[in-house]
């Protein structure tokens, strides 16, 4: 498993290896099944492109293979997230009758509920950059019944900002020798973007809970006095 997952930042080993079929399939698992959390969508995208770019074409075919390209594997993220959505709305009863634990407590859930009915539509596009967080966005998005019409919209318009601007990104730099040297880098440094607006707000969020908390306690102090 470690080799697969360090092969995929090798375009040579993606093409010698499905193609266009593997990226179908990881970014399908990515989006749709739920132990496909730990693959790499974002690099995968990236690396798309670049084996476009690299490809013995004419300007004109080369992008028309983008465009053929994006619209494939926007169509496998789509069809993953809606079968994130639909298990988690057939099957996500049963997390509601599962018993409180450190891992999983019904507080998330009905939190979740609030934030989809707020502004779940901006919730399902800005998750499709968030690695992890874009696998398991649609499954809750079903637990909480958010409406079917409106995760529908914004799923297919998310899919096609994801794939079309990370793949795109690669076909632009693929030929760069300097992104091709340091392709590892690149990669690490999309990882690290994508992942870093999540960290702040975890952070955020765990400094505002330790304010409110603080200030509950000096309230219960000062009642006691």
């Amino acid at each position: 498993m470690l080799d697969f997952l360090n092969n995929l930042t090798n375009p040579d080993w993606i093409v010698a290896h499905g193609g266009l079929y593997l990226l179908l399939f990881i970014v399908f698992a990515e989006t749709g099944i739920l132990i496909g959390f730990f693959l790499p969508g974002d690099p995968i995208l990236f690396i798309a492109g670049i084996i476009i770019a690299n490809l013995t074409l004419g300007p004109v075919d080369s992008v028309l293979t983008l465009l053929y390209w994006i619209a494939l594997i926007s169509a496998a993220g789509i069809l993953g997230n809606f079968v994130g959505y639909w298990c988690g709305k057939y099957f996500g009863h049963r997390l509601l009758r599962m018993k409180d634990n450190w891992l999983f407590k019904k507080e998330y859930i009905f939190r979740a509920q609030e934030f989809y009915d707020k502004r779940g539509g901006m919730a399902i596009i800005l998750a499709r950059f968030l690695p992890v967080v874009r696998t398991f966005a649609p499954i809750v998005a079903g637990i909480v019944k958010m409406d079917f019409k409106k995760f529908a919209f914004y799923n297919v318009v998310g899919g096609i900002l994801w794939v079309g601007s990370l793949a795109t990104l690669g076909y632009l730099l693929g030929e760069n020798a300097w992104v091709q040297r340091n392709l590892e880098y690149v990669i690490m440094g999309i990882v690290f973007i994508a992942t870093a607006p999540v960290l702040v707000k975890l952070g955020t969020g765990a400094g505002k809970r330790k304010q409110a908390t603080a200030a509950v306690e000096t309230e219960t102090v000062e009642e006691e006095c």
